[in-house]
């Protein structure tokens, strides 16, 4: 079905050059650590905190995701079997 779909162009990503990802992750260890030995107060609960989480530890989500690919509409393929019907019928007729 390459004939009907539009190629969206290559996303731009960004790499960053004065990131460490490692030293983030060890200052997150380092605040839920505390946070649990009660150094530092319970952090407030926000819906963003989980956002995505599902999509991410789950493989074939994450593949669609990173895929870019998006899922037919059901109303797409209603109208391909519905105009298939009706062609057999002129047809057949």
């Amino acid at each position: 079905m390459g004939l009907f779909t539009v190629r969206k162009p290559r996303g731009f990503r960004r790499s960053y050059i004065y990131y460490d990802e490692r030293k983030e992750k060890l200052e997150k260890i380092k605040e839920n650590a505390e946070r649990e030995l009660g150094l530092l107060p319970e952090k407030e609960f926000k819906p963003e905190d989980i956002r995505g989480k599902f999509v991410a530890a789950t493989t074939h989500l994450r593949k669609r995701k990173e895929s870019g690919k998006k899922p037919m509409h059901p109303m797409v393929g209603i109208a391909l079997i519905i105009a298939l019907l009706l062609l057999m019928y002129f047809l057949l007729q």
